[in-house]
């Protein structure tokens, strides 16, 4: 949004407005004539009418002039005037003056930059302490030629300066008014009463009598709806047909060719500049309007309407501005600073490249007067002289910004933020992971927009944040962010190929620095338990599981690592222990103990779950083979006392069964009877078997 430019013409109109003078003639008796330089001695009142005729195309002026001669006659001299001159506004004519008696005349005198004098022949002397009656009238004319031009008088629209007419330090002189039914009136410029709708449905704003007359000035602009004449625009714009609906008044033919040729070249010379595809769905209207802000904005985008309105008087500059809010509409960028530093900048960009004179607000001495910090702007509408200052020193800060960031750096942050991506993404370690970026939603406010310009372009601009944007007490934040990215940046070294735990970047970008500098005490700690936790393992001949690299990354961060760092280094001492307690010579006992065992293939079992993160079971195997090897000598001893018992209770069976069998031969050989002859068979019946 940019403010329309009636500024100079404004000033031009007010510093002629105080050259007003009222020169009369200042004359002895006949005999002895005298020329005086004017002075109040003749005074003139004025009651001055502006009748607005849209179909005529002109404001019809008239002024109805009381002039006053104050001077006094004396015995030897007697005073009259007969003439006067008067300033009236540039682009006057048909000047006529009239007066119930005498014969009176007006002719121009001079045509001067913002004002023409004007010279009254009163066709009658007004003699000392008498006064007479004038009335001038002339017209307000629409010539026609530059949109900007001072004086609009059409159907839809009229635009023009109402002035007072009266002679210096002259109290009294009113202004009137009259715009048929249906405008709906502003004020562009001074200071006048609202303006009221009488009986009849007209506008009229009515001054009182005015104690400075020569000093009043007035802007006033009116519209009337009208039945918009449209047609489309079809672009080509990276690679995309986009329509866009040209809304004019039927009677400004130019304004809709201005816009539309601009639209047409400049949409397309925008979206390669910025570097985002044009990717609106929905129908984007311009349209032809005249300012209803308090500040007068020749140009305003609203995209829940889809519509930008580009004031009557706009000129290239902010057609182009508009266009380039098309992307700079508050969909990226969260504050208005920066979207109108960057419209204003790409518009300066593209009228550069398309041959159009295209000219920003120029960042005065004065302006300067008014210094705020940009963080501070507020919405549109607001006072003006603040806005004049805000679109001013934002451009300057969009210049040097891009200065510093390059055309294909500020690319690379637009093309971030239109992704969504946030600053403080996690490093990629490994450039073959595809892991997503963090995203946001949001459009980005100035503190993203201050880390993701940083981290896009690897250049500091918080020097210039300190100098435009923040407020007094946003200044310590910078020095809070600093000091934070910087321990961030030593612990994303440190860390290696871990990544920082997601709640770490999360504060960073929230600029809650003192939850980031709590969250990064924690990681340092980590960081310092990873490196004892390593050199354990390593002179344990152990590898380190990825649980502890996968717990610090997670939501849980850095506490939930300090306890799984615990756990890691109490399984080291208990694998370490378990791996001391083998006997490099065991001796026969622990030989004997540890005949069908294997606590070797328990403890490196247990190194095994160790390097998987089974901790539970690592200890329960490593426990278990310790056990063996400390229990090994007694469990020898144990097996060596049952064998040798085993052993004696074989043997006291063995001389039992001995004594036994001998026992039972002493007894078969005292009992053993004579012997029989043995007698022949006889044979038998073959079928039968059987014996005789």
């Amino acid at each position: 949004m940019t403010r329309p430019g009636w500024s100079a013409p404004r000033r031009a109109l007010l510093a002629a407005l105080a050259a007003v003078v009222a020169l009369g003639l200042l004359l002895a008796p006949p005999a002895v004539p005298q020329a005086r330089a004017a002075t109040p001695d003749l005074t003139i009142v004025s009651n001055a009418r502006y009748d607005v005729e849209p179909e005529e195309k002109r404001v019809r002026v008239t002024v109805n002039l009381l002039a006053t001669n104050r001077l006094e006659n004396t015995a030897t001299r007697r005073y009259y005037f007969d003439r006067a001159f008067l300033a009236v506004p540039p682009g006057a004519t048909g000047f006529k003056l009239t007066s119930p008696t005498g014969s009176p005349s007006v002719r121009v005198s001079q045509n001067r930059t913002g004002y023409q004098i004007l010279a009254l022949t009163f066709g009658q002397r007004i003699n000392a302490g008498r006064n007479a009656r004038f009335q001038l009238t002339f017209e307000l004319a629409d010539a026609g030629g530059e949109a900007t031009r001072t004086i609009r008088v059409g159907t839809a629209l009229v635009a023009f300066p109402v002035w007072a007419y009266a002679s210096e330090e002259t109290p009294g002189s009113t202004v009137t008014v009259v715009f048929p039914k249906g405008f709906a009136v502003q004020v562009e410029a001074g200071e006048v009463p609202e303006p009221k709708v009488d009986d009849s449905g007209r506008t009229i704003v009515r001054t009182g009598k005015l104690d400075d007359p020569l000093s009043f000035f007035a802007y006033l602009v009116a519209d009337r709806e009208a039945d918009y004449a449209e047609s489309e625009l079809v672009a080509r714009i990276g690679g995309r047909e986009a329509t866009i609906t040209i809304r004019s008044w039927p009677d400004d033919p130019d304004w809709k060719d201005r816009v539309t040729d601009l639209f047409g070249r400049g949409l397309p010379a925008l979206q390669t500049l910025i570097g985002l595809p044009w990717d609106r769905e929905d129908p984007l209207v311009v349209q032809e309007a005249v300012s209803r802000t308090t500040g007068g904005f020749a140009g305003l985008f609203d995209p829940r309407e889809g519509r930008i309105d580009v004031a009557y008087h706009a000129g290239a500059f902010v057609i182009l501005h508009e266009a380039a809010h098309v992307w700079f509409n508050g969909g990226l960028l969260a504050d208005r600073w920066a979207n109108e530093a960057f419209a204003s900048h790409y518009a300066e960009q593209a009228g550069e490249e398309l041959g159009e004179t295209v000219a920003a607000a120029e960042l005065t001495d004065e302006l300067r007067t008014s210094a705020f910090p940009l963080n501070a702007w507020t919405a549109a509408g607001g006072d003006p002289t603040l806005d004049d200052y805000g679109y001013a020193a934002s451009v300057v800060l969009a210049r040097e910004l891009a200065d510093r960031a390059g055309h294909d750096g500020l690319r690379r942050v637009w093309q971030a933020v239109a992704d969504g991506e946030t600053a403080y993404q996690a490093p990629a370690v490994d450039p073959a992971a595809t892991r997503p970026p963090e995203r946001s939603d949001a459009p980005v406010d100035w503190r993203g927009l201050l880390d993701l310009l940083e981290e896009r372009t690897g250049q500091p601009y918080h020097d210039l944040w300190r100098e435009w944007v923040v407020r007094d007490e946003e200044v310590g934040l910078l020095a809070e962010r600093g000091e934070a990215r910087r321990r961030y940046e030593a612990a994303v070294r440190a860390a290696g190929r871990w990544e920082l735990p997601a709640p770490v970047r999360a504060a960073l970008r929230a600029w809650e620095f003192d939850t980031a500098t709590a969250l990064l005490d924690d990681v340092e700690s980590v960081l310092d338990r990873r490196a004892e936790l390593e050199s354990a393992a390593e002179a344990a001949g152990l590898r380190l599981p990825a649980r502890l690299e996968t717990v610090f990354e997670s939501p849980a961060g850095a506490q939930a690592a300090h306890a799984e760092a615990e756990a890691e280094q109490a399984t080291i001492e208990i694998l370490a222990g378990a791996a001391a307690a083998r006997p490099t010579s065991p001796d026969a006992l622990q030989q004997l103990g540890l005949l069908g065992e294997t606590p070797d293939v328990r403890l490196a079992a247990a190194r095994e779950a160790f390097a998987a993160g089974e901790l539970e079971r690592a200890a329960r195997d490593a426990i278990g083979a310790q056990a063996i090897w400390q229990g090994s000598w007694e469990i020898g001893r144990n097996r060596l006392l049952v064998g040798i018992g085993v052993a004696l209770l074989i043997l006291l069976g063995i001389l039992l069964l001995v004594s036994t069998w001998r026992g039972r031969r002493r007894g078969r050989a005292a009992v053993q009877p004579a012997a029989t002859p043995l007698e022949p068979p006889v044979a038998g019946d073959a079928a039968s078997g059987g014996h005789p």
